[in-house]
């Protein structure tokens, strides 16, 4: 075993702890674990057709070894599916070598043992395998993670609902929001998202060399093996694909991939608005004992899980976008060009996975501060243009807009007074002065706080 410090990936080094839910779905052995899982669930449905006579239903006893099997394959079942590898160079034909040493001991398997990996090309094994990797990955790890974010977001939406602030269009003073409000419409983004995540088709198929069940045929020309393999992937808990080349075209890869590359997109906007904030001190961030902000600057409390969740986010997304825009291309009937690159599937999940951990750990050490989100609203009476200008042109008042701009424009500083005293002096009904004059830049904040509490 190679220590953590001589690891060439971080995802296996410094950071392996924080993505080992990953480990034993996308490592070799999970992917030698899917095959054998594929293979034998092959052989058995092929046993249950009652059109295969020389295949005869399996006895309990095989069965029951064959479900032991796949339930408990082991890291040394995989060291000795390697072995087999080492002379036939060849990954899945190391695969039905090891099962059929495997089943060896019962004589009725003996007799049957070549229908494991009957009229199957590697292709049919591994796109299979493959998408079972992605399904668990998405059901056990992703979603799970993911919904955590949201509900942590929840709670801070809520509880930030009615905290105003003022917002920030080209980095300079705008109209006032909450804190909550801004929270919630990154919890509605994310929410779309992971919708078409949890329904993102994840397909497979099982046809043959070139997708024209060429050899099923050959061997048994009255059985619909069309209809037989779609029963088979459906019951992997996968959608079946019927129009494939040697290989499965991968469109629903990148499909998910895209799907989960732009849910880090949202999630590197989010990272970023939050540094900002803690830039700004409208956060503060919990001191943990022992913790060094600066080598040098000991005053320092840096936003560092944010920035390192923007960072890992980025690295995914690279790799997410190569497996997208790469996999559904192949010369002809099939190139290898996918299958080195599929291995890296869990290097664009884990550097996804590492961030979305960086980025709840963050989340969980912030403190709304706010003395200095009040301090900074307080100060900015000239967001209070707005609808100051608007009710005017409400009750044709000439000019609104200018007689704003001239008053407010390039303004930090300006005062309670002075926007009372313009109010005072216009031409419009009692009430709606009166509202006016009693509109101030924290109250001015229109839906907000409800649609924070709505999400």
């Amino acid at each position: 075993m190679i220590h953590s410090l001589c690891a060439i990936s971080p995802l296996d080094g410094r950071y392996a702890s924080k993505v080992d839910s990953l480990q034993s779905i996308f490592s070799e052995y999970g992917l030698i674990k899917n095959r054998v899982r594929v293979e034998l669930a092959w052989f058995k449905a092929l046993s249950e057709h009652e059109q295969i006579s020389e295949l005869p239903p399996l006895s309990k006893e095989i069965i029951a070894e064959m479900e032991k099997i796949s339930a408990q394959f082991s890291i040394q079942d995989a060291e000795l599916v390697k072995e087999f590898e080492a002379t036939t160079n060849h990954d899945v034909k190391a695969v039905e070598y090891w099962i059929k040493k495997r089943l060896s001991k019962y004589p009725e398997f003996i007799k049957v043992n070549e229908f494991i990996h009957f009229a199957c090309t590697s292709e049919d094994i591994n796109n299979l395998s493959h998408a079972l990797m992605l399904q668990e990955a998405r059901h056990d790890v992703l979603l799970p993670t993911l919904n955590n974010i949201i509900n942590i977001l929840k709670n801070m939406a809520h509880e930030f609902a009615n905290i105003p602030m003022m917002c920030r269009t080209h980095g300079q003073s705008a109209t006032p929001s909450t804190m909550g409000k801004e929270i919630a419409n990154v919890i509605y983004r994310l929410i779309r998202q992971i919708e078409l995540l949890e329904k993102q088709e994840i397909l497979g198929k099982i046809n043959g060399a070139v997708g024209n069940y060429n050899a099923h045929l050959s061997a048994y020309p009255d059985i619909d093996w069309q209809e037989h393999c779609k029963k088979f992937v459906e019951k992997l808990g996968l959608t079946f694909n019927p129009y494939t080349t040697q290989i499965e075209p991968h469109d629903y890869m990148a499909e998910l991939f895209n799907i989960i590359s732009r849910i880090n997109t949202i999630l590197i906007d989010f990272s970023r608005d939050i540094w900002g904030y803690v830039s700004l001190g409208y956060f503060k961030q919990k001191l943990k004992e022992g913790e060094v902000g600066s080598s040098t600057m000991p005053h320092k409390v840096n936003p560092i899980d944010f920035e390192n969740a923007e960072g890992n986010l980025g690295i995914a997304n690279a790799i997410l976008n190569h497996l997208s825009n790469k996999l559904p291309i192949s010369r002809w009937q099939r190139d290898l060009t996918d299958s080195t690159v599929l291995r890296n599937m869990g290097v664009g999940i884990g550097y996804s996975l590492l961030a979305y951990t960086s980025l709840v750990r963050g989340l969980n050490k912030l403190e709304i501060n706010t003395q200095v989100i009040d301090n900074d609203i307080d100060n900015s009476w000239e967001l209070l243009a707005e609808p100051i200008q608007t009710v005017m042109r409400r009750y044709g008042v000439e000019k609104p807009y200018e007689q704003l701009k001239a008053l407010t424009r390039g303004e930090r500083g300006m005062t309670a007074e002075r926007i009372r005293e313009f109010v005072l002096q216009l031409n419009i009904p009692a009430d709606a002065k009166e509202q006016l004059l009693n509109l101030t830049p924290r109250t001015y904040t229109g839906r907000a706080t409800q649609l924070a509490l709505d999400i």
